[in-house]
């Protein structure tokens, strides 16, 4: 799937976040028990583009983009921190009328979902973190140079597709589809979305995930992992099997960071198995 046809089939709605009143895309199909896919940076719900297809055959499928991605608001006046990201969870379950979820998150999306199993135990009834940030694992100094004044003042939009693209490239497993690289650029193509993924940036605070304890999770944890990842490297996983009661790790073999587009196939395969017994 290419992002245009990703993108004809989100919806939007309108949230509370802090004192903000954000608007939030976000990917809804299926029936039955719902589950919530979350992306990181700089990613968008389109991360999710052979997994959510496949599991919203028999559930309801969320896959927001976080506030500040994808199609969501962007306009520069609002936190985008995993705090920030974890409100607008919240506020988008209450506007969907959704009690509980499964809560399936990476790479950031994972620490939204970390924060979100702490502090709202009654709304997760399943969790899964793919190659999520956890404790002082991030950010990386990709996203840290991101971040910095100088950078993002020097850098046009042209600029800025040729590094999201360099780091996509050489990150990925085997030969990169041009259609997901080109998925994940394709929302950052404009001076607004430029300055809203410095603002992105800025908004990683390690101290987010170092202040919730992983042991208090009460959902059943599946670590979906691309084993060779070097962003987040698979001994996070295992720190977060060690303090988490039901957690289980699945290490994928020859994934990298981007795990969901890696290996699509094991990866839905393996999310699914899960479900089906959590």
């Amino acid at each position: 799937m290419e992002y245009d046809q990703w993108r004809e089939q989100l919806q939007t709605t309108t949230v509370p976040v802090d004192e903000h009143e954000l608007d939030v895309a976000y990917y809804d199909e299926g029936e039955g028990d719902p589950v919530l896919f979350l992306h990181g940076i700089p990613t968008s719900s389109f991360l999710w583009r052979h997994a959510a297809p496949e599991i919203a055959e028999d559930r309801w499928v969320i896959a927001p983009d976080m506030v500040g991605y994808g199609q969501s608001e962007m306009r520069d006046s609002f936190d985008r921190s995993i705090r920030a990201q974890e409100a607008m969870i919240d506020a988008l379950l209450d506007e969907l009328g959704i009690d509980s979820i499964a809560f399936v998150g990476h790479d950031l999306g994972g620490g939204v979902a970390l924060r979100y199993a702490v502090h709202e135990p009654d709304r997760v009834d399943a969790l899964v973190l793919s190659n999520a940030v956890a404790y002082d694992s991030w950010p990386i100094e990709t996203i840290i140079e991101l971040g910095l004044p100088g950078t993002i003042g020097e850098m046009d939009v042209e600029d800025l597709q040729g590094t999201l693209d360099g780091m996509l490239r050489s990150t990925l497993a085997g030969d990169p589809d041009d259609a997901f690289v080109e998925g994940i650029q394709a929302p950052w193509r404009s001076e607004e979305a430029k300055i809203s993924l410095s603002r992105n940036a800025v908004g990683t605070n390690t101290s987010h995930t170092t202040e919730v304890d992983p042991s208090e999770i009460a959902a059943p944890t599946l670590l979906l992992w691309g084993a060779a990842d070097e962003f987040q490297p698979i001994e996070y996983a295992q720190r977060l099997e060690s303090d988490i009661d039901d957690a289980e790790i699945v290490g994928l073999d020859g994934a990298y960071h981007w795990v969901p587009e890696d290996r699509p196939d094991e990866y839905t395969k393996e999310l699914r198995s899960f479900l089906d017994g959590a």
